[in-house]
Formats: C-alpha cells, structure tokens, sequence
C-alpha cells in the first residue's frame, strides 16, 4: 500500500507548522516529506518523488516561489501558503507559475481539498 501513497513535499520554516501540516498529510494518506528550507529540500533530494509541494512563500534563504521558479519542468502543482497576503506577495507567486494560494491560517480541509483539486489522489 505505501508504494501506491501519493507524496506531498512541505517547505516550511515554522516548526510547529511544518509538523502540523506533515501530520495531517500522513493521516489523510499521504506519503509527507517536510523540509525547513529550500536549501534542505534540495540537499535531501526530495522533490523526484513528489506529487505535489506545499511552499511557505518567506523561507530563510530562497522563498517559496523561487524554488518552484527554478524546477525543471514538467514540475509538480505547488501550493503556496503564507501569513502575509497582499497583492505584491500574489504577484510573486505568479510571476514564479504559482495559481494556488491559502493564507495561514487555514483549515486543514482547505488545504487537503485543494490537493485533491489538483489530481494527486
């Protein structure tokens, strides 16, 4: 059965949130790998196998939409999250091919419906 799990990678420096989200994924069913920076991502090579990324947009080091700007294509959906919402913020995010976007914080439902929008289940 794991092998047929879906895997969701986590960009998020807040430890309690970043945990929080890792846990919710698991329990929904995913296969969830967090990382606490972009440079932590691509030093554990975790993005071959994902699904799906969830983005802090404000990461000590690169942000959110500039890891997701510099992946190779074809790369996975992202789902950017932040607690700073304000059109600049969304404007980067698009400009990096990021549409899907929640604002912390947000129910776990948001985040899991919005998952299951983009095909990964």
């Amino acid at each position: 059965m794991s092998d047929t799990k879906q895997t969701i990678v986590i960009v998020e420096d807040d430890d309690g949130m970043r945990r929080a989200l890792q846990r919710l994924l698991t329990l929904a069913g995913y296969n969830a790998l967090a990382y606490e920076s972009a440079e932590a991502l691509n030093a554990a090579s975790g993005i071959e196998r994902a699904s799906c990324l969830v983005l802090d947009v404000q990461l000590p080091g690169a942000s959110g939409p500039s890891l997701y700007a510099q992946l190779r294509e074809p790369r996975p959906p992202a789902i950017f999250i932040t607690s700073h919402d304000s059109e600049t913020t969304r404007r980067v995010v698009a400009n990096a091919g990021g549409v899907h976007f929640l604002v912390k914080p947000f129910a776990g439902t948001d985040l899991l419906k919005l998952i299951a929008t983009l095909g990964t289940r």
